[in-house]
């Protein structure tokens, strides 16, 4: 599963995706940190008022007229607008910091505790539709319009509209400059470069990538990707993921695993390397290439590492490997005590080029609303080369069936990578775990 936790139809590419017509816990996104929440409109808001939800007993501000729950980056770069929000409304609005929010929310609404705007990944939509509780959002067709097409997709379930996005997110190659001038084309020059380094003691690892001991589905997937028929699921007809079609067992799959079992044999991958200390060892200036997205960005400036992205490689005997694309968006509860607020928000302030820029800057992920991107790619060339590196990936799987995946694949591929199984055996496993899995539902 990605490091943030993230529809279910296909997208050719991320700078298409956004000039044409796209994020643990969930895929890619940063860890949560304490931020203040939104006070009644027109009141002073100050840090020590920030409350962040328990994880064992999730419950909304009952004061609240309108509640939106986000996790902590999220949450205060929608404070100003939370405020102004409710103040033109003249109602309270309180925006809460969730640690944990697809399970809090879920939690929550059941017993009728939840929030009525919830800021999430497009991946839990099929599962939040399966439990009721989310509701279609009303967007206007002019201002769907305002959004990369393919982004708006992301946001359908069932051929119904769930939400309105506000960023987009994938993988990427990032490396460090002094280390490695130059893109590799390839994963074979990628490892011959990285060896070269490590040879001359200029750094002590090629490569970092989040893998980890229970193995990383979210990671491990453009491997997989870069081969023909290889991946997770097959589609229909109509472009949508079929749950139907369980395809990690595949030839093109196998293949995938195949160049895995290499590359950790190779200690060029590692199960020792995870979200706890992959950002650490790029940023010590250990290693010259990571796999990773716009969340580790912040961190190697930080550090001072001269940076550059690009696209994943290609693998010898397939192609460009292809990450899969996340979209962020904001969900309506279908318990919502106040939908009508919760509605008007939605679909008239998180569109709108102010509140997608607030939140570009509290993630640095490139923004959803074709507008916003254009102005943050110009002042930011980071967002130009994040998109260029997502061409040609599919958005991740919305539908309930993923929730099948993430463990037993990732679980193969920390094996094949450790040497603990061979490539076609561990995913002929997984491949039977997942589809009895599904089966039961």
């Amino acid at each position: 599963m990605p490091k943030r936790v993230h529809g279910a139809v296909a997208a050719t590419g991320a700078v298409a995706l956004l000039l044409s017509a796209c994020g643990g816990s969930g895929g890619g996104s940063s860890p949560t940190t304490s931020a203040p929440s939104a006070s009644p409109a027109g009141s002073a808001t100050s840090a020590a008022a920030a409350q962040t939800l328990s994880t064992k007993d999730p419950a909304r501000d009952a004061e609240a007229d309108l509640v939106i729950w986000a996790d902590g980056d999220r949450a205060a770069a929608l404070q100003k607008y939370a405020d102004d929000f409710g103040k033109e409304n003249d109602i309270t609005v309180k925006v809460q910091i969730t640690t944990d929010t697809r399970q809090q929310f879920k939690d929550a609404t059941k017993v009728n505790k939840g929030p009525d705007v919830v800021v999430g990944a497009h991946d839990w939509l099929g599962e939040l539709v399966q439990n009721g509780v989310v509701s279609p959002v009303q967007l206007a067709a002019d201002d769907a319009a305002k959004f990369a097409p393919s982004a708006m997709k992301a946001t359908r379930f069932n051929n119904q509209n769930y939400g309105v996005p506000y960023a987009v997110e994938n993988l990427g190659l990032l490396r460090n400059t002094d280390l490695a001038p130059e893109a590799p084309k390839t994963m074979d020059e990628l490892v011959a470069k990285g060896q070269e380094l490590v040879a001359a003691k200029k750094a002590k690892q090629v490569l970092v990538q989040f893998v980890s001991k229970d193995g990383n589905a979210y990671y491990s997937y453009p491997y997989f990707s870069a081969f023909p028929g290889g991946g997770i699921f097959g589609v229909k007809a109509n472009g949508d993921y079929d749950p139907k079609q369980v395809i990690v067992n595949s030839p093109g799959s196998v293949k995938g695993g195949e160049i895995l079992a290499k590359l950790g044999a190779a200690k060029v991958l590692s199960t020792n390397v995870d979200d706890t200390n992959m950002d650490q060892i790029f940023d010590s200036g250990s290693a010259p290439f990571m796999i990773t997205g716009p969340w580790s960005i912040e961190k190697a400036k930080k550090a001072g590492i001269k940076y550059a992205i690009s696209p994943l490689p290609s693998l010898a005997g397939g192609g460009p490997m292809k990450p899969f694309l996340g979209v962020q968006m904001f969900y309506v509860s279908s318990k919502a005590k106040n939908a009508a607020m919760a509605q008007e928000f939605v679909t008239k302030w998180v569109p709108r080029k102010d509140v997608q820029m607030a939140l570009f800057n509290a993630g640095h992920r490139p923004p959803a609303l074709t507008e916003a991107y254009e102005e943050a790619s110009k002042a930011d060339p980071d967002v130009k080369a994040w998109f260029e590196a997502g061409e040609g990936g599919l958005p991740m799987p919305n539908i309930p069936a993923m929730n099948a995946v993430w463990k037993p694949f990732g679980a193969a591929n920390a094996d094949i990578i450790s040497g603990k199984g061979k490539a076609k055996a561990r995913l002929d496993a997984a491949q039977a775990e997942i589809v009895k899995a599904i089966a039961k539902g």
